[in-house]
């Protein structure tokens, strides 16, 4: 796999600097994941390439041959029944092997998979399918009522066993052949759409082309750090485009291992896992860390080297906590579903709790003002993408408006706006301040919410906490949090003062919740974040 080596060559140099000069894309005119990485593995360095585990204690594995085959199998049965080329594929599929099978089969005829969570619902299968016009969909039979609305609209339905109306997986893979001539996908033909949960109205659908599943190797390899026969273990759920960093594209481009457990989340599960499977890399969001390093021992951690996080801000004070209690530091790393990861904390480069990290090779990223001018250090801004990047989206789906929406022009060029608040440091560091929309102006003071959020967060008695501004006649607007305690804790006046305190201690005082709301839960989206907007809708 000399692609992939000649980029860890690239990765051995000595400071970020160097690794940014000496990047170089490599992006070849056609890419088809199955054919160009799953193929190559299995018949030139097979090797372990899935490991499965359910709450239940059974297993599977699976080297690279195998998922070659079993892709093979599965497309022969897309193909035979019409699905090619461009056509979109539901996969609603748990953490399961036939996920895996799902995506690389698709792949492997050039149609296009949408990695769907099993909770949703069906009034947004109903959209989805609609909005996508979704040739073929695949799910588990307990799931299939849920297509009930559609399913005239759906040509190919296949279940992961019996289910009136659909395809038995099982049944059609037996007589499936092992062989396919696989479809010729161009760098920028679709290769796969997320749909992204938004806050208000229905959610986007991010379609990217087949350079940016080439593009995944990059952050596999400079932030994952990840070797061949590595075992990595990324909690993601299958319907978000961290699986395909952490997963499936990142690590079998790297001729790694994921293991994937379908299991509920339970703390003192964790650490047995990381043991069992001798776990390499583990790469969860921070909410996960922070209650996984209650109950982490060094001697859990007989394989595991490193520990990484994206997907929501990592707080400096549970990083900490996990460095003190694994002797393993936590490197963060930034990317949305539009353009992967951009920013990364390198291993072998100083880190910094609470940063988003190092531009990735190959991004140029800055913080821009509204003219498209790169700002000095020290200031807030736009954080922003230069294009072309292989990273970026081909755009979203049937929306050439929200996705003009997304670019400005400055002296050096066109920049994508991801909608985030940022700032960097003398030394390149970028620091999130927050969403564009979650800025808290009150009396004429900009407050992010998230330095708000981490303060709260260094507090024994605070669980989760979501801050928001809150409309105030005479401020425009109050911080205002919301905050789930831990176990034992009672939301007392007393306790709110000592909150407020604590703020003030730890940040400048004007920036402290002048209200507070204890709760039981906070507002998610399906994809674990928690939505801020819901919280200012409320007020």
């Amino acid at each position: 796999m000399r692609d992939v080596f000649s980029f860890a060559a690239q990765a051995k140099m000595e400071s970020h600097a160097e690794m940014c000069a000496n990047f170089d894309w490599q992006v070849p005119e056609r890419f088809n994941f199955a054919t160009d990485v799953v193929d190559r593995w299995a018949t030139e360095h097979d090797g372990s390439a899935l490991i499965w585990q359910n709450a239940a204690g059974e297993e599977r594995a699976f080297d690279y041959s195998d998922l070659s085959q079993l892709s093979c199998r599965l497309a022969n049965v897309l193909r035979a029944r019409g699905v090619g080329k461009g056509d979109r594929v539901i996969v609603m599929l748990p953490r399961l092997p036939e996920w895996f099978i799902a995506v690389i089969a698709a792949m492997r005829i050039g149609a296009v998979p949408i990695p769907c969570v099993e909770m949703l619902t069906a009034r947004d299968i109903a959209y989805r399918v609609e909005n996508s016009e979704a040739k073929a969909a695949i799910c588990r039979p307990e799931h299939a009522a849920k297509f009930a609305s559609v399913e005239n609209a759906i040509p190919v339905r296949i279940a992961i066993g019996e289910a009136a109306g659909w395809l038995d997986w099982h049944r059609e893979m037996e007589s499936a052949a092992e062989t396919i001539e696989p479809a010729i996908v161009e760098a920028e033909d679709p290769a796969i759409m997320y749909y992204t949960s938004g806050s208000t109205g229905h959610p986007k659908a991010v379609v990217h082309a087949s350079r940016a599943i080439y593009a995944w190797r990059v952050s596999a390899i400079y932030w994952l750090d990840l070797r061949p026969g590595e075992v990595i273990w990324c909690t993601a759920d299958t319907g978000w485009a961290k699986a395909g960093t952490s997963i499936i594209f990142g690590p079998l481009s790297c001729g790694a291992c994921s293991f994937f457990y379908d299991g509920p989340f339970d703390p003192k599960i964790r650490p047995q896992l990381l043991r069992k499977h001798k776990v390499t890399v583990y790469c969860a969001p921070g909410t996960e860390l922070s209650r996984v390093v209650h109950d982490v021992q060094r001697s859990d951690l007989v394989s595991l080297r490193r520990v990484v996080t994206a997907g929501e801000a990592m707080n400096p004070a549970v990083a900490d906590r996990w460095e003190q209690a694994t002797g393993i530091r936590i490197d963060e790393a930034y990317g949305q579903t539009e353009a992967l990861m951009v920013a990364l904390n390198y291993p072998g480069v100083p880190v910094r709790y609470g940063s988003m990290g190092l531009p990735s090779p190959g991004s140029d990223l800055d913080v821009i003002d509204a003219a498209g001018q790169r700002l000095p250090p020290g200031q807030e801004g736009d954080l922003a993408l230069r294009v072309p990047n292989p990273q970026l989206m081909l755009g979203y789906w049937k929306d050439a408006d929200k996705t003009a929406s997304c670019f400005v022009d400055g002296p050096e060029g066109r920049w994508y706006l991801t909608n985030d608040r940022a700032e960097k440091d003398a030394d390149g560091y970028f620091w999130y301040r927050g969403r564009s929309d979650d800025v808290i102006n009150s009396a004429g003071y900009r407050i992010g919410p998230l330095e708000v959020e981490n303060a709260l967060a260094e507090h024994p008695a605070v669980q989760i906490c979501a801050v928001i501004g809150s409309p105030d006649a005479e401020r425009g607007e109050i911080v205002k949090a919301f905050i789930v305690l831990r176990d034992g804790m009672e939301g007392t006046p007393e306790l709110t003062r000592e909150l407020q305190d604590h703020v003030k201690s730890v940040t400048a005082p004007y920036k402290y919740p002048r209200a507070i709301e204890y709760r039981t839960d906070l507002p998610t989206t399906i994809t674990g974040k928690i939505r801020r907007r819901s919280l200012r809708d409320g007020e």
